[in-house]
């Protein structure tokens, strides 16, 4: 890019829909005869063809998130075509970070899911919206909850099955599933079967999935809240137990965009946890024992967060070169002095630690850590009602004492 930004925008991005130039208000089509470069898929450039009087260029293969070809364009007039609404899950997303808003236009379209809620008749405010396209369908289990509407993009035209046999598989097999196929153009399609019995075929690549969530008494549902139940993770007793997990959520405190370490992370549901608080969390699990690492990518599939990063290796050592975190949290092999205090160390001022110990080693260095550097130190004490003879009493589990602090 020139060292002079230039005085108006240079590229402008156009939404296209599967209705092509027909769709198109005057000030796109104008934008597109005009550009002496037009970007897009080979689909896009397909559907602009009658407009394009300049060089028409398709993105490559595998897909340059750097943008390279339209950066060295800098400053001549260039067109990107896109689907929909550029802005969702679209290419405008990625040319925003490289580009200075004042340099580029946008012209957006409808996007599949405004096309899909408009089709089915439904509030897009009251519908959960995914992006499966490129991406793992385990991203849909958090929004499985009775009579939720949900509008899923796709990769491909074998998604839509491999959604219902998931459905099935969870205890929602009487759910509905709509396959809207080429939305908006002239071989727009509308097909539905119930999960369990789904047997369309020939679909089209192009498709966009409506969902209405029917459950079973057995459907694995995960809750809204922190604390989900021990069993809806695999563990070999390394859990942090519901009761103290939820409050070790309240403390670690989570907000947009943060990322955490779960440093002897064990089953990994802290970090899970941490992750299903809001899609833009991230979370690195670190864990020593090769069994518990596999044991945590399954338990973050089962739980939809298929992006935790798992690291298998023993702190402090693994900590090395690990991003920068805005929380910790210290519930495994932290008697060793070295891990708290690289912990410490590793953390971003203003960043949250938590420390959870059971064992009397720990709870004293948590302690002596307190003394020294302040912050909230608590004692947490469960009990569970359990048969006494032919009676029932309550049986406490282990106490925890938590130290959290908050980095100056």
């Amino acid at each position: 890019m020139s060292a002079e930004a230039p005085s108006r925008p240079w590229l402008t991005i156009v939404g296209i829909g599967e209705d092509g130039i027909s769709g198109l208000g005057d000030e796109a089509k104008q934008a597109i005869a005009a550009a002496e470069f037009v970007f897009g898929g080979s689909r896009h450039l397909e559907l602009g063809r009658p407009l394009i009087k300049g060089e028409a260029r398709q993105w490559p293969v595998p897909f340059d998130a750097a943008m390279s070809a339209v950066m060295a364009l800098a400053g001549r007039n260039v067109c990107v075509l896109a689907s929909g609404d550029p802005f969702f899950h679209g290419v405008g997303v990625t040319l925003a970070r490289k580009i200075p808003l004042e340099e580029m236009r946008a012209l957006p379209a409808p996007s599949a899911v405004s096309l899909a809620a408009a089709r089915m008749g439904w509030a897009l405010q009251s519908v959960e919206a995914v992006s499966l396209h490129g991406r793992s369908i385990d991203l849909i289990r958090p929004l499985l909850h009775p009579h939720a509407r949900i509008i899923a993009l796709t990769s491909d035209g074998t998604t839509p099955k491999a959604v219902a046999t998931l459905l099935a598989e969870l205890g929602f097999g009487s759910s509905r599933i709509t396959v809207l196929e080429a939305l908006g153009g002239p071989n727009e399609c509308l097909r539905s079967a119930r999960a369990d019995a789904f047997s369309l075929e020939n679909i089209n690549p192009l498709n966009v999935l409506a969902l209405e969530i029917e459950s079973t008494s057995q459907a694995r549902i995960l809750p809204l809240t922190p604390g989900l139940a021990d069993d809806l993770f695999e563990h070999d007793g390394q859990i942090t137990k519901r009761e103290v997990r939820a409050l070790t959520l309240s403390a670690l405190a989570p907000q947009r965009g943060e990322l955490l370490w779960d440093i002897g992370a064990g089953s990994g549901s802290v970090a899970i946890e941490w992750m299903l608080a809001h899609t833009s969390l991230r979370a690195i699990a670190i864990e020593v024992e090769a069994t518990r690492v596999a044991r945590i990518g399954r338990n973050a599939a089962a739980a939809g967060v298929p992006g935790l990063t798992v690291i298998h290796g023993a702190a402090p050592a693994a900590l090395a070169d690990l991003e920068t975190p805005d929380a910790i949290f210290l519930g495994g092999g932290g008697s060793d002095p070295g891990v708290l205090d690289a912990a410490i160390g590793a953390l971003r001022p203003g960043g949250r630690l938590v420390a959870n110990a059971v064992t009397l080693e720990m709870e004293a260095l948590l302690i002596a850590r307190h003394a020294e550097l302040g912050g909230a130190l608590s004692r947490i004490s469960v009990a569970r009602a359990a048969p006494v003879g032919s009676m029932t009493g309550w049986k406490p589990a282990m106490p925890i004492t938590q130290w959290s602090w908050e980095k100056s």
